[in-house]
């Protein structure tokens, strides 16, 4: 049995449902709002490549590395982005939360909190973890800031940790978040959700 089962999500009008080849038009439409491809500091697929980045996605969860999730809109059905499981441990009980992006007409709204809320209450309260996890790009700032936003601690970062889409090498900031916080941070969570904006 899998670490993390097909399972899927629902809160606040969000859904996380495991991705599969029928989302590949809902997508590609979502990288296209915004042309999300042309960041430098981000891994989404262009248009052509969208086919590809599901197969390998497929392909991670076969073996245990990855589970992604398509986001999709509750009542249109539209898909607004991905995000996954990733770096999944069994034996030390951890995961991370990452490969992450949403269509631009959707960022900066409640999505993103929400899918966080969904897949840190599944981590801890379902699978048990002990640690999560999140990596990301030295360069994205708004990813750091929304990362710790959540109330996740910055571990460090590894110097020439990866490659990015132009060839270049990144350093990589790695965060974390213990189950003992975690408590807090829902709490922080829903508090972010339920203020008015």
């Amino acid at each position: 049995m899998a670490f993390v089962e097909p399972v899927t999500l629902a809160l606040r009008g969000v859904q996380l449902v495991p991705l599969g080849l029928e989302h590949e038009a809902g997508l590609r439409a979502a990288a296209a709002d915004g042309a999300l491809w042309k960041l430098r500091v981000t891994g989404v697929p262009t248009p052509d490549e969208t086919p590809a980045y599901i197969e390998t996605a497929l392909k991670m969860r076969a073996e245990g590395s990855r589970f992604a999730f398509a986001v999709v809109e509750e009542l249109s059905g539209r898909v607004l982005g991905c995000t996954s499981y990733h770096d999944i441990l069994p034996a030390v009980k951890r995961v991370e939360i990452g490969y992450t992006w949403y269509a631009k007409s959707v960022q900066r709204t409640h999505v993103n909190t929400t899918c966080k809320l969904m897949l840190l209450t599944h981590a801890f309260d379902a699978l048990g973890c002990h640690v999560v996890g999140w990596r990301t790009d030295n360069f994205n700032f708004a990813s750091q800031a929304a990362i710790e936003r959540l109330g996740a601690k910055k571990d460090g970062v590894i110097r020439g940790q990866a490659l990015r889409r132009d060839g270049t090498i990144r350093d990589t900031v790695m965060y974390s978040l213990r189950s003992g916080e975690w408590p807090e941070v829902r709490a922080h969570l829903h508090y972010l959700l339920d203020k008015p904006h």
